[in-house]
C-alpha cells in the first residue's frame, strides 16, 4: 500500500497504481466480507449443548444403568425384568400425571435413593445408594433453603422430569 502526500502520489502513473491497490483492496474486502458470512452460518449451524442438557444426559445415562431393567428404556414400567418382580414397575413417564399434573421433585428424589426419606420405596424398588456417590451441589429445596445434593440424584430426578408426559403444569419441592 502507499501511504504519504507529494508529488509521486498525485501523479498519472501513482494514480494508476493507487487504483489498482484500491480496486485489489475493495476485493480483498468483499473476501473477506464473504467469509465471515459463511463462518458465522457455519457457526450457527453447530448444535450447541446447555448445562441443562448435559445434565439431562447425564441422567438418562443413570436411568439406563439403575432403572431400565425393570421399568423400561422408554421407563413406560415394561422392561425386560418387570414379569420377574412381585409389584408391576410405574409408568415413569406418568409420575406428573397422577399427582394432578404437579412434579414432586423431592419424593422423587427420596423414592430414589432414600436420601431425604420422605416416602419409603415399595418392596421391590430398591434404594440406588450409587447416586449418593460423586460431589454434591447446591439445591434449593423450595423453601428458601439451600442444601447441598448429590449431582448424581439430581440428574437422575430431572431427567425423569424431562420425559413426563404430558409436561408438569407445577412443581413442589
Amino acid at each position: 500500500m502507499l501511504y504519504g502526500k507529494g508529488p509521486m502520489l498525485t501523479g498519472g502513473r501513482c494514480r494508476s497504481i493507487s487504483v489498482v491497490v484500491n480496486s485489489r483492496l475493495a476485493k480483498d474486502l468483499q473476501l473477506m466480507r464473504y467469509f465471515m458470512i459463511v463462518a458465522s452460518i457455519v457457526i450457527s449451524s453447530v448444535p450447541t449443548i446447555s448445562a441443562a442438557d448435559e445434565f439431562i444426559d447425564f441422567g438418562k445415562d443413570l436411568f439406563v444403568e439403575h432403572c431400565a431393567r425393570c421399568h423400561g428404556i422408554d421407563a413406560s414400567g415394561k422392561g425386560p425384568d418387570a414379569a420377574d418382580l412381585k409389584t408391576v414397575p410405574a409408568d415413569l413417564t406418568k409420575i406428573s400425571e397422577r399427582r394432578g399434573g404437579v412434579w414432586p421433585m423431592l419424593e422423587v428424589m427420596s423414592i430414589l435413593d432414600g436420601y431425604l426419606k420422605v416416602q419409603e420405596p415399595r418392596y421391590d424398588m430398591p434404594i440406588i445408594t450409587e447416586l449418593n456417590d460423586g460431589p454434591n451441589v447446591e439445591f434449593d429445596t423450595g423453601n428458601g433453603l439451600v442444601t447441598r445434593i448429590p449431582s448424581r440424584l439430581i440428574e437422575i430426578a430431572e431427567y425423569l422430569e424431562s420425559i413426563q408426559s404430558p409436561k408438569p403444569e407445577r412443581y413442589v419441592p
